[in-house]
């Protein structure tokens, strides 16, 4: 009886250790911080939500899954995209990828895809000539791909990631950004469970500054 006890009151405590941490209040500096100037979003009309990421990131990988899971049951007022960060060199091919694929219409296709590859098979896609092999074998037409990659449009695109990466003045990746102006990460937000609650929170927040103004 007194094994029993103690099992249900560790139960207990568990539980409302969780419950706390769920209802705990955000707080600025530790859970997110605020752009000084905030950045105009896409569409007025929605709550913007972005996420900054590299495909060769441990991190943005395990984050993944759970934004994926997240976005697909988004509320209704909001507006999420991802954008390929840019911070060395050998980041560029990974965006242009992402933005090749964006222009062929096969992102939602291969953006799981080309996380697998990297990080479970171990195939290093920043070698173009290598990506390109990949691409064909996904059943893509490489002429097509390479065209599209080495567009003026994705030159175009990858620059304006270069500018964006200043503007919200970044220093790293995964980081969420909510209506141009409140900024989390994984290593401000703990677990990808703990970043996803915070961005939760900081979609709440915008949303009843948005009823107020």
């Amino acid at each position: 009886m007194n094994k029993l006890f103690k099992f249900f009151l560790v139960f207990i405590t568990l539980n409302l250790s969780g419950i706390l941490f769920a209802q705990a209040e955000i707080i600025e500096g530790r859970d997110y911080i605020v752009l000084a100037t905030p950045q105009p979003t896409e569409d007025q009309r929605s709550i913007e939500v972005i996420e900054f990421f590299w495909y060769g990131c441990p991190h943005c990988y395990e984050l993944h899954s759970h934004i994926d899971n997240w976005r697909k049951n988004a509320p209704k007022d909001v507006k999420f995209r991802y954008v390929p960060a840019i911070f060395r060199a050998n980041w560029t091919p990974a965006a242009k990828t992402f933005y090749a694929m964006e222009a062929l219409g096969i992102t939602k296709e291969l953006h799981d895809k080309v996380y697998k590859a990297i990080h479970r098979d171990k195939i290093d896609l920043s070698k173009e000539a290598v990506l390109f092999d990949w691409i064909e074998k996904q059943g893509i037409e490489r002429a097509k791909f390479i065209n599209a990659y080495n567009s003026f449009s994705v030159q175009n695109q990858v620059a304006k990631v270069s500018q964006m990466i200043r503007q919200y003045k970044l220093t790293g990746v995964p980081a969420l950004v909510v209506e141009g102006k409140y900024i989390t990460s994984g290593k401000m937000s703990g677990t990808p469970r703990d970043t996803i609650q915070v961005l939760n929170e900081l979609i709440d927040k915008a949303r009843k500054e948005r009823a107020s103004n």
